[in-house]
Formats: structure tokens, sequence, C-alpha cells
């Protein structure tokens, strides 16, 4: 298990820990010691990345991380076990399984979808951002925010308004807060969108902020677009990833004929990767075209870096 790398982007996902806090314990206190590329990029072994989610598991506990630092990684377990109710304690590794929200800041973001006030949605998203970075924002409030919103709209407590009220708001926070211009013209370009018949935009925001901060050129493209109209994008700016998220429906039985058509219209090097609530009613099509199908936002880091790997 150890022999897996991954850059400090995806161990920031995964994590919940903004890069800057990651390498500071890595510098001050020698929590982790990853290996060096050629280039001087750091790379985290599996092993690494789950002591990391343990330190963290420990500060947000009250442990200082001057000592847990020095606790090997089998005796920081037995200190959480110790300390932390069982059934919120994971002690082996998270095989994709979501952050553990900030339920305070959901709580607020929520209320602010609630009553469609857009000045204290951006404030409290605001104030995730500077508490745990990009990555957390979206692991630990967004994507649980999402999830949330999309069970009070089908139980009939909020309506579709509120959930394009939240869509636009995170549209617009996240594309401000991520900087593309930073990137280089060499970065790998991905299309997210969803395809003809669905909705539901939520997660599309999502996938395409956490691969512009994976270091992706990202063209979104927004919901309810034809296959040829995708494929069409995705050749013009030479996208190596075509992203696609599917929430609802999940009985539509023209989606198969749009799905197969994206495939055939793609150039073959082009990957298809495809996630959402609803994605996996659609899984023998989807295994059919050769799209990878993404679980959460651990599963998407790991795969964008894993093709980046590959294709370089």
């Amino acid at each position: 298990m150890g022999d897996i790398e991954h850059t400090i982007k995806a161990v920031s996902l995964r994590t919940g820990l903004s890069a800057h806090v990651i390498r500071v314990w890595e510098k001050r206190y020698g929590a982790v010691k990853p290996q060096r590329t050629g280039t001087n990029r750091r790379l985290y072994s599996e092993d690494e990345v789950q002591r990391l989610e343990l330190l963290h598991q420990a500060t947000r506990a009250g442990h200082n991380i001057s000592q847990a630092s020095k606790l090997s990684t089998d005796k920081l377990r037995e200190v959480l076990i110790q300390s932390a109710p069982a059934k919120t304690f994971n002690s082996g590794p998270r095989n994709g399984a979501a952050t553990k929200p900030d339920d305070a800041m959901l709580g607020d973001c929520l209320e602010a979808v609630r009553q469609l006030d857009a000045v204290a949605l951006d404030g409290a998203l605001e104030r995730a951002l500077v508490r745990f970075g990009h990555m957390g924002l979206l692991s630990r409030v967004v994507a649980p925010l999402s999830q949330r919103i999309g069970e009070h709209w089908q139980a009939g407590d909020l309506t579709a308004a509120h959930e394009h009220f939240l869509s636009a708001a995170l549209r617009t926070f996240l594309g401000q807060s991520v900087r593309q211009s930073a990137l280089p013209e060499s970065a790998p370009v991905i299309v997210v969108a969803t395809p003809a018949g669905q909705l539901h935009e939520l997660g599309a925001v999502m996938v395409a902020a956490a691969a512009a901060n994976l270091g992706w050129r990202v063209t979104y493209l927004g919901t309810n677009l034809a296959a040829a109209e995708i494929a069409g994008a995705a050749t013009q700016n030479r996208a190596r990833v075509v992203a696609l998220s599917m929430v609802y429906p999940e009985d539509d039985r023209t989606l198969a004929v749009e799905l197969s058509s994206l495939r055939r219209y793609l150039p073959p090097e082009t990957r298809i990767l495809a996630g959402g609530r609803a994605a996996s009613a659609y899984s023998e099509t989807l295994d059919t075209i050769g799209a990878l199908r993404i679980a959460d936002l651990h599963a998407l880091a790991a795969t964008l870096e894993g093709l980046r790997r590959r294709a370089s």
C-alpha cells in the first residue's frame, strides 16, 4: 500500500488539509517525509496520506500537532480510539469515503440557501475557504451541502429555485476563487458538462472547481448538452478528459444513446469520466463506452492525477 504515490494537491483534497498546512507539518514537525521527483515535486505514499488524515483528526480533537506528530501511526490510532467515539472514528483507509463535514459552516450555508440570502451564503463560503482552503471547502462544505439540498428537494422541503440559487452562487464564488490564468499553457484540458436531459448543475460545478485546483484547465459547458456539442467543444480545445455529471433522472432511455454517441464523436484518446447520484443507473452503458466511474471528489482527484501522470 505504501508504494502508491499522491501529489500534494491530491493529498489536500483527500485529507481536507491545505497544501500550506501539509508543508508546514512536514518541515516544522517532520510529520511525513514525502519522496521528491526530479523536478522537486512532493509525492506522498498511501501510508503518509493516512497518517496526515489521523493527524488532522487529532488536531481537531484538541491534540497539539507538535506532540501528535511525534507518535507512531499505530500509537496515533490508539490515542484517537481512546479519545473519540467509535462511531465517528475511522482508523483504516478511506477508500473514497467523504471527508467529515463541518456541521456549523454547513448549517450556515443551508440556512442561507433556505432564505435565498446571497450575501449570507457568500460570507459562509468565504469563511470556509479561509479555514479549509479550496479542496477542504469542496469536500467539507460544498459536497455535503449539495447532498442535503438534493435530499430536501426530493422531500419537498425546498424547491427547484433553491437548488438553482445555490448552483448560481457556487458557480460565481468558485469561479472567482480559482485562478485559471495562473495555469501554464501546457496544462491538460478537461471539459465538464451534464449530458442531454440532465438539468442538475451542482455536481458539475464541483467537478469543475476541483479539477481547476488540481491543475487542469477547465472548459465548463453547463447543463443539458447534446453529445455532438460536448464532443465539439472537447475536440476544439483538445481536451484530454470529458467529465459528465448525472444526478436526475435515473430512467432516461435516451441517455444511453447520447452516451454512445459521445464516445463515437470523441477522439479515441479522450477519456470519459462519469459520476453523480444517477450514474449507477446507466452503469451498463458507461461500461460499454469505457467510461471511468467516479464515486466522489477523492476518487476524482486520484483519477485525474493518474491520468495526468500516465500522459506525461
